[in-house]
């Protein structure tokens, strides 16, 4: 399934995809695409439906995040060898963790804003899961059963905030905007991460092409490596870094102005359309 979540910021409403592409409103069947509506019984409800019976959304509506009440968005840093190669730093042994801010989270194709101040604000094609079960000092050979779906991060990054404004690199990573989620939540009867081609084109330039075969910490690992540290609840967000061609790693560096258009893509998963503006 695609499931998305549709309407005015603040007001959506949750939908899937027909086979049509065309968004069915959800509302009449659940409250919104989040908690335990992605646990493996409120999955299976949904699948149970008929598409066709449910109503259509309004044309050209405004998509949102693909998953709401997000109470942590994780994020994975350096996941990347060749990113990491970009960046001037070392592959770690173990998984780099930070956190992005929930309120950071927005729709796939809103407005990305450049904060105030800023002359470093970077893009990142990411591959995020969302978690639907319970899940605690999870083993890696069962982490995927705790999956309701993955989607599209664009891990918008202020570079001078993450790294030189004291060494926390939330401070660059949650500001408002910085995380477009979506367009859709596919299940993972749906998706194999082991090979999905991921890009970002700026402005109509491909500067990220890269594969999810690069990344150093797979998903399944990330999921028990996380959950040795924290629990993680339904509709948890985890995003799992970037192949390179960020704008850091460029000679010389190229950063987001006011009027850029980016395009996010993952094979299976959608694109991603934003506008950048100035906060």
């Amino acid at each position: 399934m695609k499931l998305v979540r549709f309407g005015a910021a603040g007001a959506e409403k949750p939908g899937l995809i027909d086979a049509d592409g065309k968004v069915r409103d959800l509302s009449g069947v659940v409250p919104d695409i989040a908690g335990t509506v992605l646990a493996r019984a409120g999955l299976e409800r949904l699948r149970a439906l008929d598409p066709l019976s449910l109503p259509l959304a309004p044309e050209a509506s405004r998509l949102g995040a693909c998953v709401g009440d997000v109470g942590n968005f994780i994020a994975v840093g350096l996941n990347y060898a060749d990113h990491a190669a970009e960046s001037g730093m070392a592959v770690p042994s173990e998984p780099v963790l930070f956190n992005k801010a929930p309120s950071c989270i927005v729709g796939p194709d809103d407005t990305v804003l450049i904060p105030r101040g800023s002359e470093k604000t970077d893009w990142e094609v990411e591959l995020a899961l969302v978690i639907g079960e319970r899940a605690s000092y999870v083993s890696e050979a069962d982490a995927l059963d705790y999956v309701a779906g993955y989607c599209i991060c664009n891990d918008v990054s202020e570079r001078a905030y993450q790294a030189e404004r004291g060494g926390q690199w939330m401070k660059g990573k949650g500001c408002p905007t910085f995380g477009p989620l979506g367009p859709w939540l596919v299940t993972t009867d749906e998706v194999d991460t082991a090979d999905l081609a991921m890009t970002l084109r700026l402005n109509g330039d491909l500067v990220q092409n890269g594969s999810s075969s690069t990344m150093v910490f797979k998903v399944p690992f990330l999921i028990h490596y996380i959950s040795q540290f924290m629990i993680l609840e339904p509709g948890d967000v985890i995003t799992t870094g970037t192949p390179p061609g960020v704008g850091m790693g460029m000679k010389p560096p190229r950063y987001l102005k006011a009027g850029d258009r980016m395009e996010v893509a993952i094979a299976g998963l959608g694109v991603q359309r934003q506008t950048v503006a100035a906060a």
